[in-house]
Parts: structure tokens; C-alpha cells; sequence
């Protein structure tokens, strides 16, 4: 899950610890700091949300990204854990939610994860060129199809000191200046046991002895993204057919 914070915003640290129990292969935060950011990482979801707490007293006029991280790819260790600087300038850093192309997936005996490979490996080319521009802009988020993704940047280079990509695929809450990428900071009644035939939604509570993919026959929500209906994340249809909206705004 990867929470956005937007200068002033003060972190809800229940649903950071209700994310991090969703996501639970390491956690990582960073902050503007003045003219630098300051990062931090750890496999333990209380040093590191104890550790953003902290910070966020002492700045909290800058935007922030927390993340925890549930593992696709790359082994389950620290240099995993989001968020990574841009081809290793830590002036920008990035942190994402999904699954990236196959472009950025490690080959056999690469450790790395697909995000940290696009930090270090691909977006440092500028392959869609600028983020300031529209262009650029939309093609970052062609390619990242559902996923989310936050660039904080202290470069002056950038226009900006935070971007937000494919924001309308998350959740605002509303009047804190928070967004998640998806719905695991809820509290969360959570039972699936697909292995015994049985499954209670954790969004309705409706129980589902006929389990027929990761959807809930009454509402609709989602099991594998945590998405209410229609915002699945996951594939439709072989793995290719996908919906939602993009809703596009960047923070200063």
C-alpha cells in the first residue's frame, strides 16, 4: 500500500498499521525535509511507522509517502523496500503500488524488485520525457496501466516538489489530505479460506460458499486488490482487460 500526504496532512497511524498487516514485506517513508529528503526503511512495520510518526512532528509543512510492501517480485529483503531514488540521485525518490511491465521485471538471479529496477535502471532514461508536461505525464501513466506511483522531489529541475500518478485509481480521505492506493488502511474483518470453500467479505461481511473468483457475488468488492466495485484493479479477462478512471492532479 503507498500513502501520500500532502503538506500539513497528519498521518492516520491506525491505518497505517492496518496497511502494513495487509502488506507485510517490508516498509520504507519518505519526507521533505527543507532542501533535502529524508527516507527510512525496515522489515518491521512498528520501527518504521514509529519513525515516520517522528518525523512528520518535525516537518510537517512538506508532502510524504509512506509504504508498506507486499512482494511480486525481487526477494524480501531491505534494499526492496520503497522508496528508491531515481537513478540514484536522492534528491528524487519514488515509491509505487502494483505490478510493473515486463520490461522492469529482474531477470534470473537479479534480487531486485520491478520498482527498484524502474528507479535505478529505467525512468532514469526519461523514457516519456518530462513529468512537467502533459506528454510525459500520459505516457508514465499508459505505462503504468492500474498502478500508482509518487515521485517527491527537492531537484529543481521539476516544477514541483510532489507528483501523484493515476490518483483517481486510489482513495482520498476526505478532509485529511490523505491517499492510499487502495483500501488495506480500513479496519478490515478479513476471512479467506478459499482451501476449506468458504469466504466472508471483508467490505459487506456477506459469506460465499461458491467461490468464484476474488469478487464478491454481492457487492462486488475485490479480495486480491481490496477495491470496491467497479475499481478492481486485477485483470478481467487473460490477464490483459482492465477498468477505471484516470482522475490526474499534482501537488506542490
Amino acid at each position: 500500500m503507498l500513502t501520500f500526504f500532502v503538506p500539513g496532512a497528519t498521518p492516520d497511524l491506525g491505518a497505517l498499521h492496518n496497511g502494513a498487516q495487509f502488506n507485510p514485506h517490508g516498509h520504507g517513508y519518505a519526507l521533505i525535509t527543507g532542501d533535502t529528503i529524508t527516507t527510512g526503511h525496515s522489515l518491521d512495520q512498528e520501527t518504521a511507522i514509529g519513525e515516520f510518526a517522528a518525523l512528520r512532528i518535525e516537518y510537517p509543512h512538506g508532502p510524504a509517502l509512506f509504504h508498506s510492501r507486499f512482494a511480486t517480485h525481487g526477494v524480501h529483503d531491505l534494499d526492496n523496500c520503497h522508496p528508491f531514488p531515481v537513478g540514484g540521485d536522492p534528491r528524487t525518490i519514488l515509491a509505487h503500488n502494483g505490478v510493473l511491465p515486463a520490461e522492469v521485471h529482474p531477470a534470473d538471479n537479479d534480487p531486485r524488485s520491478d520498482t527498484r529496477i524502474a528507479a535505478e535502471d529505467f525512468l532514469p532514461t526519461n523514457p516519456f520525457g518530462s513529468l512537467d508536461s502533459w506528454a510525459g505525464r500520459e505516457g508514465l501513466e499508459t505505462w503504468l496501466r492500474t498502478d500508482k506511483l509518487v515521485v517527491l522531489t527537492v531537484d529543481p529541475a521539476y516544477r514541483s516538489h510532489a507528483y501523484l500518478f493515476n490518483e483517481g485509481r486510489g482513495h482520498w480521505d476526505t478532509g485529511t489530505g490523505i491517499w492510499y492506493s487502495n483500501s488495506d488502511y480500513l479496519d478490515h474483518d478479513w476471512l479467506y479460506q478459499p482451501d476449506l470453500g468458504f469466504r466472508s467479505c471483508e467490505f459487506c461481511g456477506a459469506a460465499d460458499d461458491e467461490i468464484v473468483g476474488p469478487h464478491c457475488r454481492l457487492c462486488g468488492f475485490c479480495a486480491e486488490c481490496h477495491n470496491s466495485f467497479p475499481h478492481c484493479d486485477c485483470a478481467v479477462l487473460d490477464g490483459h482487460d482492465r477498468y477505471g478512471d484516470l482522475i490526474d492532479r499534482e501537488y506542490a
